[in-house]
Formats: structure tokens, sequence, C-alpha cells
């Protein structure tokens, strides 16, 4: 499997339930590689924009794969690192 479809009222649902401010998107790249994918990066900033309108913050997205991770934040891949924004 190299690719997933996830529609961002899922990723919210219960974020929403529970009345969370902030969630951290993860998800595992079974390659073994944990650099983004365009589409991940894509699906970061569509969710970062839907939280916004929510105002539910997404804190980082996290890529696991065979050890080792890579964090979207740290990498400055589709999260706001602007004023005001976590």
């Amino acid at each position: 499997m190299n690719t997933a479809q996830v529609r961002t009222a899922e990723i919210f649902r219960e974020a929403v339930r529970a009345n969370a401010v902030a969630l951290i998107l993860g998800h595992n790249h079974s390659s073994g590689d944990p650099t983004p994918s365009a589409d991940d990066i894509a699906l970061t900033r569509g969710v970062v924009g839907a939280g916004q309108l929510l105002d539910i913050a997404v804190l980082d997205h996290v890529v696991l794969a065979q050890g080792r991770y890579l964090s979207m934040r740290e990498q400055g891949l589709g999260l706001s690192t602007g004023p005001g924004r976590y």
C-alpha cells in the first residue's frame, strides 16, 4: 500500500467531541523512509486550515518509519509557525 485516503472531518471528529484545543497528527510509512510525500504535506496544510476554522490547533504531523520519525513542524513543512500559532 503506498497511499491512503483520509477525510478531514474524520480527523477532527473525536477532537470536536472531546472539546480539544489542539491535536497532533501521526502516521507511518511502511517503506521505512519517514520523508513526507507531497500528498502528506498537502493533507497537513488542509488539516491546518480546517483546524483554524474550528479553533483547533494542529501542533505537528509526525511520520514514523522503522524506528525513525520526522516532525513536519521541525522541518517547516505544512504547518504555520507564525506569531500567535502553536
